[in-house]
C-alpha cells in the first residue's frame, strides 16, 4: 500500500475543502442539487491525473457537500460521493490530459443520472425516461465543469512551480517552443 506524505495529505485536505466551498457556493445559484446540475467544484475531478493523491480529498469533499443534499440524502451520501470517488480513481489513471475529464462525466452520469431518476419515479414506470433525462443533464453539467473548466486547471496548475515538483513523471505538459 501506497503511503501519502504530509503534502499530499495536505492537497488532499485542501482539495476537499475547496470542493465543498465550491458546492456550497453553487448552491446559492441552485447548480449543486438535482436533475440540472453544473457543480463548480466538479472541475477539480481532473486533478486526479496531475496529482493522484487528491482522489481521497474529492471524495471526502464530495461527502460533505452531499450531507447537504435535498435529494433523497441517505441515496446521495453514499451514491453520489461513490460516483465522485470512481471518478477520481479512473482519472488518475487516463493516458493523457484531453481525457482525464471523462471519468466524472461516466460517472456521473450513469450513476447519478440513475440515482436521481429512481428518487424521481422509483423503479416503475417511467424510470427509463427519466433516467434518459437524468443521465444526460448531469453529463452535460460534467461536461460544462469538467471539459470547461477542469482543461484550464490542467492548462495551468502545472505552471506553478511548486505544484509541478509534485506532478509524475510523464504527466507534465510538453514544454512550448
Amino acid at each position: 500500500m501506497k503511503r501519502f506524505d504530509t503534502r499530499q495529505i495536505t492537497l488532499a485536505a485542501m482539495v476537499a475543502a475547496l470542493y465543498a466551498v465550491l458546492s456550497y457556493f453553487g448552491s446559492i445559484f441552485g447548480l449543486t442539487y438535482g436533475a440540472v446540475q453544473c457543480r463548480f467544484a466538479e472541475a477539480l475531478c481532473v486533478l486526479p491525473f496531475l496529482f493522484p493523491a487528491t482522489a481521497p480529498g474529492l471524495f471526502v469533499g464530495c461527502l460533505i457537500t452531499n450531507l447537504m443534499s435535498t435529494v433523497g440524502p441517505l441515496v446521495d451520501i453514499v451514491l453520489g460521493s461513490l460516483a465522485t470517488l470512481l471518478a477520481a480513481l479512473w482519472t488518475a489513471k487516463m493516458p493523457n490530459r484531453w481525457l482525464a475529464p471523462l471519468p466524472p462525466v461516466l460517472c456521473n452520469g450513469v450513476i447519478v443520472g440513475g440515482m436521481i431518476a429512481w428518487y424521481e419515479v422509483g423503479f416503475g414506470p417511467g424510470f427509463w425516461a427519466a433516467y434518459a433525462f437524468n443521465s444526460v443533464s448531469v453529463a452535460v453539467g460534467e461536461l460544462l465543469a469538467c471539459y470547461v473548466l477542469g482543461s484550464i486547471l490542467l492548462s495551468v496548475l502545472p505552471r506553478v512551480p511548486y505544484l509541478n515538483q509534485m506532478i509524475p513523471a510523464g504527466r507534465m505538459p510538453a514544454a512550448r517552443t
